[in-house]
């Protein structure tokens, strides 16, 4: 298994999100202090790479309508490598 690398703005928005049941993208926002469109732009990659899923999942990329009541889960698949990876 391999070291995943991050930007410090994905490892921020990776740490935001709660492991085990999830966080709405507002409360994302609230954590990380970053601005919704550049939020969204993150969310959307980590998602493109398969790191993150929405609950319920949606087809395509999450828009900024609507991203504060989105609730983002890990992808369990990947919950182990990023833990590892996201440890200071």
């Amino acid at each position: 298994m391999r070291l995943l690398k991050f930007s410090g703005r994905e490892a921020a928005v990776l740490r935001a999100i709660d492991f085990a049941t999830g966080t709405e993208g507002g409360e994302i926002l609230v954590k990380t202090r970053l601005e919704a469109p550049e939020a969204v732009d993150i969310i959307n990659g980590l998602i493109d790479v398969g790191y993150i899923e929405t609950n319920p999942p949606r087809p395509g990329h999450v828009e900024i309508p609507g991203f504060g009541e989105t609730i983002f889960e890990v992808n369990p698949a990947f919950a182990h490598q990023l833990r590892k990876s996201l440890v200071r």
